[in-house]
C-alpha cells in the first residue's frame, strides 16, 4: 500500500471543492420521492457486499482490527435475489451504492449484484480501483453500473493511469468519476472527516457536543445492508451496533417501516441521539435528505 501523505493539492485540484461537487451530484439522486402504501421510501440503498479490504487508511476504522477487521466473510447470491424481489414487490426505483465495509470490487459476484439491481435502479460503485484493469472495466461497464467512484489515495499520478484505462476500455467519461483522496492529514486526507459512529479521532473533526441535539435525516432516506443480511440505520455504524432487521427473516419494506426503525428515526428527526452510535456521532446528517426527513415529520407529526 502507498503511503497517503501529499500536503498540497495540484494546481488546478482542490479537495474541499471535490467533496461539494460530490454533494451536489447526489443531491437530485438523494431527494428522489417515492412511496409505497403511502410511507417514504429510501432513496439510497447501500450494500457492504463483502467484508475485506486491500489497503489500510487511516482515517477509516478498518485501520484497527479492534474495530472493523477483515473477516472475509461475503453476501451470498441468495441474499441479492431476496433484496431483488422484496424491492420489485414495492416498485423500487431508487438508487444502490456498493461500497459499506469493503472494497466492493474484490466481490466475486460483483457482477450478477450489478446485473441484479440495475433492473430496479441506478447502481454506483465506490472503490479504491486496485483491483480494476481494462477487463474489468468493460464487465463493470457491460453489467449495467450507473456509475464507477474510484478513490485515487496514492497521488496524482493515478489520474493518467486510470484515464488511460478508460480510454483504452472504450468507455464514456460520464461513467467513471475520478476523486482525488491522496492529501496528509493536515488537508483531512481529502475527505469529509467523521468519526465513524465515535469510532476514530484523526485529524480535525467537529465535536461530538456540537452534534448532541442536531436532526440527523440519514434514516430518512437511505440504510444500510451488510453481507449477511443485516440492515443499519447508517454507514457510520462502523461497530454494527443497531440492526434494525435481518433481510433474510423479513420483507424489506417490513424492515423499513417497522417498530425499530421508525423508533429510531423518530428520535433522529428530533434531534435525540439517546444511543451509541448515534450519540457519539460526529456526521452531519442534515446534508442530504431532507425532502424525506419533511415527508416523514408528517407521519410522525413532528
Amino acid at each position: 500500500m502507498s503511503e497517503i501523505g501529499h500536503n498540497n493539492p495540484p494546481i488546478g485540484l482542490d479537495p474541499k471543492e471535490t467533496i461539494k461537487k460530490n454533494i451536489i451530484r447526489r443531491k437530485p439522486i438523494v431527494d428522489k420521492l417515492q412511496f409505497y402504501q403511502n410511507v417514504p421510501l429510501p432513496s439510497w440503498i447501500e450494500l457492504s457486499l463483502i467484508d475485506v479490504c486491500n489497503r489500510v487508511c487511516s482515517f477509516c476504522p478498518k485501520s484497527d482490527d479492534k474495530i472493523a477487521p477483515n473477516t472475509h466473510q461475503k453476501m451470498e447470491r441468495l441474499l441479492i435475489d431476496k433484496l431483488h424481489n422484496d424491492l420489485k414487490d414495492i416498485n423500487y426505483q431508487g438508487s444502490f451504492c456498493l461500497c459499506g465495509y469493503g472494497e466492493p470490487l474484490l466481490y466475486k459476484d460483483i457482477n450478477y449484484t450489478i446485473s441484479k439491481l440495475s433492473d430496479l435502479g441506478a447502481v454506483e460503485i465506490i472503490t479504491n480501483g486496485d483491483p480494476l484493469n481494462k477487463k474489468r472495466l468493460i464487465e463493470i461497464y457491460n453489467s449495467k453500473t450507473s456509475r464507477l467512484i474510484i478513490s485515487l489515495y496514492d497521488g496524482p499520478e493515478q489520474l493518467s493511469k486510470f484515464k488511460d484505462m478508460i480510454k483504452d476500455a472504450a468507455i464514456g467519461d460520464d461513467l467513471v468519476i475520478l476523486r482525488d483522496r491522496w492529501y496528509s492529514d493536515k488537508i483531512d486526507y481529502g475527505v469529509k472527516l467523521t468519526n465513524r459512529g465515535g469510532t476514530i479521532s484523526i485529524g480535525n473533526q467537529p465535536d461530538v457536543k456540537d452534534y448532541k441535539n442536531r436532526k440527523c435525516f440519514y434514516t430518512a432516506y437511505s440504510v444500510l445492508i451488510d453481507w449477511n443480511g443485516d440492515i443499519f440505520l447508517c454507514p457510520q455504524d462502523w461497530q454494527r451496533r443497531i440492526s434494525i432487521g435481518n433481510l433474510m427473516q423479513k420483507h424489506f419494506f417490513d424492515i423499513w417501516n417497522g417498530s425499530i426503525m421508525n423508533k429510531y428515526r423518530n428520535n433522529l428527526l428530533q434531534g435525540k441521539r439517546c444511543d451509541n452510535p448515534c450519540k457519539t456521532c460526529n456526521a452531519d446528517g442534515q446534508v442530504q435528505g431532507e425532502l424525506h426527513a419533511q415527508e416523514w415529520n408528517k407521519i410522525y407529526k413532528i
